[in-house]
């Protein structure tokens, strides 16, 4: 338990759980199972005929893993949730929940270049057997690439600077670690507002380098295939583009546009929201910063 605590301090757990209406022998889907919180959460309340599916694609949370005959853990992207509960004989769940996000484990151990605190090779990989790493986009990718993703996934007014700020810099030798991008990057970093800069450049780096927009499209898509008629989607959003994505999804069942209405005006919705966006107490901040961004969204499949 130790390790689980100091690996990842799960945010609002009991609301999150809760939130999933867990029946004591259904069957679970934890797609960021990481620190394993969420998840013993879950098991707790499971009866002897319960089961609970876990994904998790990086290979540091495999050592969290919970020894339960109950419980099954997949060291794979949760963007093939369909085809890995199809290969376990599963075809419908009765509640998927979804932490998004990085980790605080993945935040704290320096090497895998997550965070501003630490001097670091660019990596940034949640999977650390993938091909494309903070290195390659930061040194390989176009201009106008660099321009789109700081823009777009780090909302970013000074985007088109600093896209070229790397340009030229890269042409000189290759921008190998987190301190080099900071230096290159110094100029549109002013003292009071460095850190929030900082944190919108990794973010967005980080979300091209893990396609973490694509991949949570693909499981929103997918929990509406695997969930029974009834069963919950509890997901938990750090940052706004996702959780644009989230709420437009369980609003409507699309990423954008309006659905068709018929002769008579009226459309299908395939979720029922459960309650108002919930958010941490000033409690739960003070104990675990990482909450604070935190937004968690309940919906049931109609």
């Amino acid at each position: 338990m130790a390790m689980e605590m100091e690996y990842h301090n799960p945010v609002l757990l009991k609301e999150t759980v809760d939130g999933l209406d867990i029946k004591p022998d259904g069957i679970y889907v934890d797609v960021t199972f990481g620190g394993g919180g969420h998840s013993r959460e879950i098991m707790r309340r499971l009866g002897p005929n319960g089961r609970l599916f876990a994904f998790d694609q990086d290979t540091d949370a495999l050592a969290n893993a919970i020894d339960d005959e109950r419980f099954t853990l997949i060291n794979e992207n949760f963007r093939y949730i369909k085809r890995f509960l199809r290969f376990y004989g599963v075809k419908e769940v009765d509640g998927i929940l979804g932490d998004l996000g990085v980790s605080s484990h993945q935040f704290d151990v320096a090497e895998r270049g997550f965070s501003t605190r630490f001097d670091a090779e660019l990596d940034m990989r949640m999977n650390q057997n993938d091909a494309i790493s903070a290195y390659n986009v930061v040194n390989e990718y176009e201009e106008s690439e660099l321009r789109r993703i700081f823009a777009d996934y780090g909302e970013l007014t000074t985007a088109k600077g600093l896209a070229y700020a790397i340009v030229q810099a890269r042409a000189e030798h290759p921008i190998k670690n987190t301190e080099q991008l900071k230096q290159v990057l110094s100029r549109f970093l002013p003292a009071h507002k460095s850190n929030k800069i900082l944190a919108q450049i990794y973010q967005a780096i980080r979300i091209e380098v893990n396609q973490e927009m694509e991949v949570l499209k693909e499981f929103l898509e997918q929990s509406l295939e695997v969930l029974k008629p009834g069963g919950r989607l509890s997901v938990i959003s750090y940052h706004s583009l996702e959780d644009r994505l989230v709420k437009r999804f369980m609003k409507n069942g699309l990423f954008e546009g309006e659905p068709e209405r018929d002769f008579f005006g009226r459309f299908e919705v395939p979720f029922k929201l459960i309650g108002k966006m919930i958010v941490p107490t000033d409690e739960e901040i003070k104990i675990n910063s990482r909450a604070r961004s935190a937004k968690l969204r309940i919906a049931e499949k109609k």
